[in-house]
């Protein structure tokens, strides 16, 4: 199904925010849902797009991420979220050239560029950008290739987890000495298992969709 028009864009155009509306039904087994979804009612579908980065995240994507995700929450017209990736890729995580070239600006400069090196004073706008938000509504994240490092954590932070046939997830930045850092080592044991957590952990390897669904990883 082709996405319509985007109802906002975001970061600069690397966010894309969909409002889907929702068809209404009939549940004869909770009569309390009965017609459940009113002629207003919608779904946010919030897109990364960052194509030429394989949708990693800079600074500038995790603002308009957190800022989409706060604006669905306080939508009541929206009754579900979706976080996806464009061109085939989910996410492959934080913006690691971008972080780089942070890392050599002043103090000053890097507070210019808002880098998305984790902070001392635990910014509401975390480094992936929604990783530190409760959310009251519930969260599907709708993979399509790799999931991997911070894209991972954002797998992770949603409430459920559907994947396309040639998806992957992995922890890859751990090959680089990078830890998850916001939730993932609580969230990826919460829904796997400890021992199937340490070893996606201590190896960083790749798990296809056929395992991530055999493992509980995915719905």
């Amino acid at each position: 199904m082709p996405f319509p028009t985007p109802t906002q864009f975001l970061g600069g155009g690397k966010v894309k925010v969909f409002h889907v509306d929702l068809p209404t039904y009939d549940d004869a087994l909770s009569p309390r849902l009965a017609n459940s979804a009113t002629p207003s009612a919608k779904a946010m579908v919030c897109m990364i797009d960052r194509p030429e980065a394989k949708n990693a995240v800079d600074r500038e994507t995790a603002i308009a991420l957190h800022s989409a995700f706060v604006s669905c929450a306080n939508d009541s017209n929206l009754r579900v979220a979706i976080l996806t990736g464009s061109n085939g890729t989910f996410c492959a995580g934080a913006d690691l050239k971008f972080i780089s070239q942070s890392s050599l600006m002043s103090d000053q400069g890097v507070q210019e560029a808002k880098s998305n090196l984790l902070d001392s004073n635990m910014d509401a706008v975390a480094p992936m950008g929604i990783t530190r938000l409760a959310m009251n509504k519930p969260v599907i994240a709708a993979v399509d290739g790799f999931a991997v490092a911070g894209g991972m954590e954002l797998a992770l932070w949603a409430d459920l987890r559907v994947a396309s046939s040639d998806s992957a997830f992995g922890i890859l930045c751990r090959l680089r000495g990078v830890p998850l850092i916001d939730g993932g080592t609580a969230r990826l044991p919460a829904l796997v298992g400890g021992s199937r957590a340490a070893d996606l952990a201590l190896t960083g390897r790749l798990v296809n969709a056929t395992e991530a669904h055999s493992i509980g990883l995915v719905n």
